[in-house]
């Protein structure tokens, strides 16, 4: 199925609806019965589905952080001044000009073949993707420099896919519970949770990032603003088995400094 997140891609996801353009017909679809599953990025699910769905399986994660890819430069600390970057993410930009205030930061849309050529065309010096898309298309040789957390913290999900399925359905939920990788579920479970506390969408600069070890979940989570440049980070660690409890925990803190605020900026 093609979406419209599919075919309108000459505006910023922001400006047209978010990331929900990628995933409403394929619930439709659903409900008519034309399919039993969808198979979403968990970054493009948005913190609240709609009634009558719910997600069956979070799958084990990919590469969860961001990439920067070029063809003449090997990191974005290479980049010289003025360079062209292309993104349409306000998570990813916000996070860039902090790190390069001095460059030029482009629109960039499309799938990732799109953007690839787009940046081989000459449009670009360089671009941010996700590691996850590129590794999974195997175009992993792109990939320049991986952006590490305190550089680019990822979107909520970044790296993990999720299937989406009818609330309710015992017997395809039974056929893709084997396909479920707790940790995985654990640490975007508590991503979602922050985005859910936050109610961030793909209009704001929403990022969180969760990693565990034995029965302890760390969980980082960020909140920007384009326009001001400011950027409030809040790291906190949980148990394993209290994810939700955690992911609001760090969304009160990072309102707590004034997330609020920064959010609601025009």
């Amino acid at each position: 199925m093609t979406t419209q997140g599919d075919q309108n891609l000459n505006s910023p996801l922001s400006k047209i609806g978010g990331k929900n353009l990628f995933i409403k017909e394929l619930e439709v679809g659903m409900m008519e019965g034309i399919a039993d599953i969808a198979v979403h990025s968990m970054k493009d699910v948005p913190y609240e589905l709609p009634q009558g769905f719910e997600i069956g399986a979070i799958l084990e994660r990919e590469n969860p952080f961001d990439a920067f890819v070029s063809n003449n430069f090997d990191s974005i600390e290479d980049l010289p001044i003025g360079a062209r970057v292309g993104s349409c993410s306000l998570r990813r930009i916000v996070q860039l000009k902090s790190l390069r205030p001095d460059l030029a930061i482009l629109d960039l849309r499309g799938n990732v073949n799109t953007r690839l050529k787009k940046l081989d065309d000459g449009e670009y010096d360089g671009i941010i993707l996700a590691c996850s898309g590129l590794i999974r298309l195997g175009c992993e040789v792109r990939i320049k420099q991986h952006l590490s957390p305190d550089k680019s913290l990822p979107a909520v999900g970044q790296g993990a896919l999720g299937i989406e399925i009818r609330a309710n359905d015992h017997e395809i939920s039974s056929l893709i519970e084997p396909l479920i990788h707790n940790k995985t579920f654990n640490e975007v479970s508590a991503e979602r949770s922050l985005n859910t506390t936050l109610k961030g969408g793909c209009s704001v600069a929403i990022g969180a990032y969760a990693t565990s070890l034995g029965s302890e979940l760390t969980l980082s989570g960020m909140v920007g603003n384009v326009e001001s440049g400011e950027i409030l980070k809040v790291e906190e660690f949980g148990d394993i088995n209290k994810p939700i409890d955690l992911g609001v925990s760090v969304a009160n803190k990072l309102l707590s400094l004034g997330a609020g605020e920064l959010l609601n900026e025009k």
